[in-house]
């Protein structure tokens, strides 16, 4: 690390401590040449991710149009806000620590719509007939035969 005051390298830290959330490490050092003290810090690096759309096209990851989509499926539900940010910082999480650079739409579409289901299945329905491009009235019928069905498998009763 350079002195910003004399360009020296030699220099030595003489305090650390995590910051923002333990985010980041706060280093106070201390310039061998000069005396001098300053101030660096130290973050991880996150390498982007770009999202491969249907068509091929490649866009930087965003995880607030995922929280966006959540909030359009979840209209006038019972679930609060903390819960849909919660569940994109999840996803955005599990894909970091996948390590892909390049993941496809569709398999952002799935986490989402399986964690989702779990959470509320009208919201759940809503974001699948979305992005699963249900094509007519049969389709979507058919997806809430399936969600019925699962949910008497698992034993859960209907409201």
């Amino acid at each position: 690390m350079k002195c910003p005051f004399c360009g020296s390298g030699d220099n030595k830290v003489i305090d650390s401590r995590p910051n923002d959330e333990r985010a980041s490490i706060r280093r106070r050092r201390e310039c061998i040449e000069c005396s001098k003290r300053f101030t660096t810090y130290e973050t991880i690096e996150n390498t982007p991710m770009y999202v491969v759309k249907k068509d091929g096209a490649r866009q930087m990851f965003d995880r607030n149009k995922i929280v966006g989509g959540l909030v359009r499926a979840c209209q006038k539900r019972p679930v609060p806000l903390a819960t849909l940010e919660n569940l994109a910082a999840e996803i955005e999480q599990t894909l970091q620590n996948e390590m892909e650079r390049e993941v496809p739409s569709a398999r952002i579409s799935d986490m989402v719509t399986a964690r989702l289901r779990s959470i509320d299945e009208v919201a759940y329905v809503r974001f699948a007939s979305v992005t699963r491009h249900f094509a007519d009235v049969e389709t979507f019928i058919a997806e809430i035969n399936t969600l019925l069905r699962d949910k008497e498998f698992t034993g859960q009763t209907r409201p």
